[in-house]
């Protein structure tokens, strides 16, 4: 169910924050809600915000449905020109798909992205953007347009290489095969490229075997980074998750529940799981740094380094 609505403004500043540096000042979401259903999505909460803040549902009443309840920024081209006309823009880099992916199905029906690109390419606006979806090597021309003149970021999220685990861990988004496609159309664009193993889940994609391919097709792609993260669990998302649990592995129901006394994995498993990281990261000679590409501004876009995570 799509609800066409108008946004106030294109871009919502990020909050600095000590913990995280992020390679991005500015988040742009065309979308609220994401059709591509990930079970452990973390942007849930963001229905209820949107009612919050800008007040769109026509009766008044929350929906939270977000998976099946798109609401869609129809105006969001000219909201942003309107932002990046401003004299007070500073030409910050613009992180596009917050808390939704920019190519799930709606984008075949709306086509928003080609015009949110045309008006980063006529301000020549930095951008990173993060999907699951091939629907982006529609935009490949545009977006090979506005590498040539800022920095622009390409990165796919694998969890895993099981198509059946897959389909049942993110059911609307692209094959782990076709994700692959995209990193492998780009590498020789001048856009940097990124891996996102996001989230990494225990007991279902935590295996060696899993990782390792996963991080052996990242380097085939010649990713200037691979970024993995742990799954954390909390608020709607961790309602649904256990739910989805509940469902599809029982089992594991029990396993989670220790794991997961609170929001995030206990020390003892980080510890194990992020040594096996790092040893893949540097077989395959890739680096976790996403800050990297950004700061060297192409003098050597293809040099990877191993840092922590």
């Amino acid at each position: 169910m799509f609800e066409e609505i108008q946004a106030k403004k294109a871009l919502n500043k990020i909050k600095e924050t000590s913990r995280l540096a992020l390679p991005f000042q500015w988040d742009l979401n065309i979308y609220r809600g994401c059709e591509h259903g990930c079970n452990y999505c973390y942007a849930m909460y963001s229905h209820s915000y949107l009612e919050k803040e800008e007040k769109i549902s026509c009766a008044g009443k929350k929906d939270s449905d977000f998976f099946r309840k798109i609401y869609v920024k129809t105006n969001i081209a000219e909201a942003l020109e309107k932002q990046l006309g401003a004299r007070s823009w500073k030409k910050e880099v613009i992180n596009i798909g917050g808390v939704c992916d920019s190519y799930q199905p709606a984008e075949e029906k709306y086509g928003l992205m080609r015009k949110v690109l045309s008006v980063m390419i006529e301000y020549e606006s930095p951008i990173t953007i993060s999907t699951k979806s091939d629907l982006i090597l529609r935009d490949y021309d545009m977006l090979e347009e506005l590498a040539e003149l800022t920095h622009v970021n390409v990165a796919v999220t694998v969890t895993t290489m099981d198509e059946k685990l897959s389909s049942l861990l993110e059911p609307v988004a692209s094959s782990p095969e076709k994700r692959f496609s995209v990193l492998q159309a780009f590498k020789d664009t001048a856009a940097t490229t990124g891996l996102h193993m996001m989230p990494i889940l225990p007991f279902l994609t935590d295996s060696p075997e899993n990782i390792e391919q996963i991080l052996s097709s990242a380097a085939e792609c010649e990713v200037d980074y691979a970024l993995p993260s742990l799954l954390y669990l909390r608020g709607e998302t961790r309602k649904h998750f256990f739910n989805f649990l509940a469902c599809s592995f029982p089992e594991l129901l029990g396993p989670y529940n220790k794991l997961y006394a609170k929001g995030g994995a206990d020390r003892a498993y980080k510890a194990e799981l992020y040594g096996v990281l790092r040893n893949l990261m540097e077989k395959y000679n890739l680096s976790a740094d996403y800050m990297k590409p950004l700061e060297i501004k192409y003098s050597n876009p293809k040099q990877l380094r191993l840092t922590d995570f």
